[in-house]
């Protein structure tokens, strides 16, 4: 055999023997003994991987939990409150009183009667869509496509007539559709929230009215009526503080949806009506 072969191999194998020392010895000194509860941890949660934790997936919470004292042991929503009691078991920490939370759309284009602008054909994505502008003559409406209905890890969304509708019975609040809607038309709300804006868009009047029948026009009559002072105008959008809501109470007397000249601040709970409907 030719003799620089010979070599070339003995230095490839030489090195490889070098190389692993070296990992072997790294291993030993970097070694980082792993806390158990970690593992442990990992084992009550439900594995969805959906982010709602505001972690990169189970795993990632399980460690900081376990490691971070301000992670606090109901950050599952997708376990809800019994992983939160199991977590607090195993970290020592409360699990605290976690509030279901829901999705909700910020659109009601259908009751609005939103006309197109033209016919879109491009890639069915509202992602892609929304890059074109959008087909729908209103520019803050729901596109679609379902971009959020296939990145819901349970299930809770489907499309129907052009819409999203949400199943409450199924959404746990994880976020991963908010975050994957390209015109924020997508809201995450407390489960028991008594009512609710169906209207992303952020023009006035007749903006809106041209465009929409049934369009929030940021007309402010429910930011004044409301005595919990728990409605405002935030960067041109009226948004409800709902633990302000709830903790009113009935009191009120829904001052809101009586102030409201286009009646589009409704109960959150006709997104059941929706699903059943849709089905």
């Amino acid at each position: 055999m030719d003799p620089i072969i010979i070599k070339s191999v003995l230095f490839l194998a030489g090195l490889g023997c070098v190389c692993g020392v070296v990992l072997s010895i790294a291993s030993v000194v970097f070694h980082v003994d792993e806390d158990p509860r970690v593992e442990a941890v990992l084992d009550v949660l439900p594995g969805a991987n959906c982010g709602g934790c505001g972690f990169a997936g189970c795993s990632s919470f399980a460690a900081a939990v376990v490691n971070d004292p301000n992670v606090g042991a109901g950050g599952c929503v997708a376990g809800g409150a019994d992983v939160a009691e199991k977590v607090g078991e195993l970290t020592g920490k409360s699990a605290g009183s976690a509030e279901p939370m829901i999705s909700v759309r910020r659109c009601v284009k259908d009751d609005g009667q939103v006309a197109l602008k033209y016919e879109y054909q491009g890639v069915p994505s509202c992602a892609a869509a929304h890059k074109m502008g959008g087909a729908d003559a209103c520019e803050y409406s729901c596109l679609g496509f379902g971009d959020c209905v296939k990145a819901c890890p349970f299930g809770a969304m489907i499309i129907h007539n052009g819409l999203v509708r949400i199943d409450p019975a199924l959404c746990i609040g994880c976020g991963v559709c908010v975050r994957t809607c390209p015109r924020g038309i997508l809201e995450i709300i407390p489960a028991n929230a008594r009512v609710m804006i169906y209207c992303s868009s952020i023009d006035k009047g007749k903006a809106v009215s041209s465009v929409c029948k049934a369009g929030c026009i940021s007309c402010l009559a429910c930011t004044k009526k409301c005595p919990a002072k728990a409605i405002k105008l935030v960067d041109k959008k009226i948004v409800i503080d709902h633990k302000k809501c709830l903790e009113y109470g009935d009191e009120c007397e829904m001052a809101c949806l009586k102030a409201c000249k286009k009646r589009k601040i409704i109960r959150v709970r006709g997104n059941i009506v929706e699903m059943k409907q849709a089905a």
